[in-house]
């Protein structure tokens, strides 16, 4: 359990809780992938109110996920792919590459919209359409940091959650609720939250009328863009929270009939309650601090339901630099590989990319493809008595298998850190405390990591100030060091 004190206001620096090293790579760290040296350097000479504000405006900044050639590849009446199964599958890990890549060199935006994909949950196996999958990956970066009264909107339009959740048969006298059950208990107010099994009913009827076009020609979806068919619409009226009318979901959210703007009208404080606290367990605990959530949920509804304030508000906070909160999560399979990737800056080609993909899989977290529509759960579900052992493993093959430059380079950084120290004990207290968000609880832990850093080299070399970072043994030095530290405790924290 979490002991973490610290209001919402904006954290100001003191004796008590220094503006250091820790808390910039923990900032780094929640909002991304972590921190290279230079960022830490760099945000030390920021206020940490600057530094927050430049993370989130550079990710503003940042354009839409550029098209691939197949973004609108279809499969009727022109038949864009020679072997669809194929394609449409090298294409997910093509996607899938260039989003481990960006999370590489763009960590807030890329993990923000990993969040967002396991809130709006689809699985591509669902709907196996290239084009599909793209206009949902690019919804995802378009809408992560915007309203998310739009977003809720759009996603339901979208082929691919249409075919997730079933609202391609969503039709009048025939209501599917599957997607109506999820709109509300999922992706807005949360399960049991201020809505009854009557509007799950009239909600399925206000949702229908959006269609995923369909040949009988090729007994398949086209993978052409979804569309809303006024002759599948139920247009007589219907009741949801106590409000009579001709709810839809129509094309042009800002129509007063909007059923999606309905949720947001009649439950603000439910949606804004739900959400703040989803967006907590992700950024700052497990054990939700109720106070904090209400505060960022005030600040949600007074911004009519925009993002980035809530965001901008939260990790301001006194309460997200609190000690007792750095550390405090467990990493999922993604932030332990690109995390250790982006913090090591190990060079990552396609072949490492497909591995990164591939190993999270392996570590139960695939991306575009979460367990079930309430996403993965995270937190101690990562870890296992199966899943450790492969994060170690998986941890160890992305340390040992670098190339010279890469180790050279570790070399720099250990010399950047301890002002080219000679001394075993500083520089391996460096490195532990680089990799680690809390570095080791005892001078004992310290003691032991020194050891596995001197190796097997001769102690009089040290006593004697004979060794230095230049030595030929210092590569590999590090490497075993960092070999033992992925496999602390700690190392699996956030």
């Amino acid at each position: 359990m979490s002991c973490a004190t610290g209001s919402i206001a904006p954290y100001t620096p003191s004796a008590n809780v220094p503006w250091n090293r820790r808390r910039v790579a923990h900032l780094y760290r929640r909002m991304g992938f972590g921190a290279t040296n230079s960022q830490i350097t760099a945000g030390l000479a920021m206020t940490p109110t600057a530094l927050v504000d430049q993370i989130i405006n550079q990710a503003l900044a940042l354009p839409l996920p550029a098209q691939p050639v197949w973004y609108d590849w279809t499969r009727y009446p022109v038949d864009d792919y020679a072997d669809f199964g194929d394609e449409s599958y090298n294409h997910r890990i093509e996607l899938t590459r260039q989003w481990i890549s960006n999370m590489l060199a763009q960590g807030f935006k890329e993990k923000l919209t990993l969040f967002w994909h396991n809130h709006f949950v689809t699985e591509w196996n669902n709907y196996n359409c290239s084009a599909y999958l793209f206009q949902y990956y690019t919804l995802l970066h378009q809408y992560a940091l915007g309203n998310f009264k739009l977003f809720a909107h759009y996603i339901g339009t979208t082929p691919a959650m249409l075919l997730y959740l079933n609202g391609n048969q969503n039709e009048v006298g025939n209501p599917n609720q599957n997607y109506a059950r999820e709109l509300m208990e999922l992706f807005t107010m949360g399960q049991n939250n201020g809505y009854t099994e009557d509007d799950i009913e009239e909600m399925a009827r206000a949702l229908t009328g959006w269609k995923v076009p369909y040949s009988d020609v090729i007994d398949a979806y086209t993978c052409a863009d979804s569309y809303f068919d006024i002759a599948y619409f139920d247009n007589t009226p219907k009741t949801i929270f106590g409000q009579t009318g001709q709810w839809r979901n129509d094309i042009n959210p800002a129509n007063p009939e909007n059923v999606v703007n309905l949720i947001f009208a009649q439950r603000a404080d439910q949606v804004a309650g739900y959400i703040c606290t989803k967006l907590y367990r992700f950024y700052i605990s497990n054990d939700v601090d109720t106070d904090i959530v209400a505060a960022l949920a005030d600040t949600f509804k007074n911004n009519n339901f925009e993002i980035t304030p809530v965001l901008r508000q939260l990790f301001k906070s006194e309460h997200f630099f609190d000690e007792a909160n750095i550390g405090h999560l467990i990493k999922s399979p993604i932030e332990l590989a690109a995390g250790l990737h982006h913090a090591l800056q190990i060079p990552a080609d396609d072949n490492r990319l497909n591995g990164i993909f591939y190993d999270c899989a392996d570590m139960a977290q695939e991306l575009f493809e979460p367990v079930n529509v309430a996403g993965w759960p995270g937190h101690r579900t990562w870890i296992n008595e199966n899943n450790l052992t492969r994060r170690w493993d998986y941890a160890g093959y992305y340390v040992y298998y670098v190339d010279d430059t890469t180790l050279d380079n570790w070399v720099e950084l250990a010399k950047n850190l301890t002002n080219d120290s000679n001394d075993p004990a500083v520089v391996t207290a460096a490195l532990v405390d680089y990799l680690l968000p809390k570095g080791m609880e005892t001078p004992a832990e310290y003691q032991t990591a020194t050891d596995v850093f001197k190796g097997s080299i001769p102690q009089n070399y040290f006593d004697e100030q004979l060794w230095n970072l230049d030595w030929a043994e210092a590569r590999d030095q590090i490497r075993n060091l960092l070999l033992f530290l992925v496999k602390q405790p700690s190392f699996q924290l956030n």
